[in-house]
């Protein structure tokens, strides 16, 4: 029997790349539809998910017509801004036909380095597991700096993946290597 078929708790990372259609710089519905299906899947057979999801800058920078180019601090934040509230319209689309409910979690990396924080963090997201939630956890990009950021989601999910006792960790992302 596999790792994914025995997991109880299992940790997705999804990276701008599969969530945001390239050549629109839209949300990418027929991969986000793809994957809640799996999504549900995994819930049907009474396993709890968590999304960590990518996509807020990249789906904001459009919003916004900030074009390609690297993004200065204020910039990525505005972008970050003006995408959030896309990203989680995108994941809600995507779940509902399937009967999922999506739970907007925001961290920073003091989210998971001081303790109370921690603790509130992980009592958030046990909470909404319980309640059959799926949590799409992301980056708060509006609110941190670049000395106190995660840098990207792969550190976050593993650190969430930490957080909840996640029994899997699954990165899609088109990132090299392994961290």
């Amino acid at each position: 029997m596999s790792v994914l078929a025995t997991a109880r708790r299992i940790v997705i990372k999804v990276g701008s790349a599969l969530l945001i259609d390239e050549a629109t710089g839209s949300a990418n519905r027929a991969w986000l539809d793809d994957f809640s299906r799996d999504v549900a899947r995994l819930k049907a057979r009474g396993q709890q998910v968590l999304v960590v999801s990518s996509g807020a800058v990249g789906l904001g920078r459009k919003r916004l017509a900030l074009g390609k180019g690297k993004l200065d601090l204020p910039h990525k934040q505005a972008a970050a801004a003006a995408g959030q509230s896309l990203l989680m319209h995108a994941w809600e689309a995507a779940f509902d036909p399937f009967g999922l409910i999506a739970a907007q979690v925001l961290m920073t990396r003091d989210d998971t380095e001081t303790r109370t924080r921690w603790l509130n963090a992980r009592a958030t997201v046990e909470t909404l597991l319980e309640l059959g939630v799926v949590p799409v956890v992301n980056e708060n990009d509006t609110v941190v700096t670049e000395e106190i950021r995660y840098g990207d989601n792969d550190r976050l999910a593993a650190r969430v993946a930490q957080m909840i006792g996640a029994d899997l960790l699954v990165l899609l992302s088109d990132v090299d290597g392994l961290y």
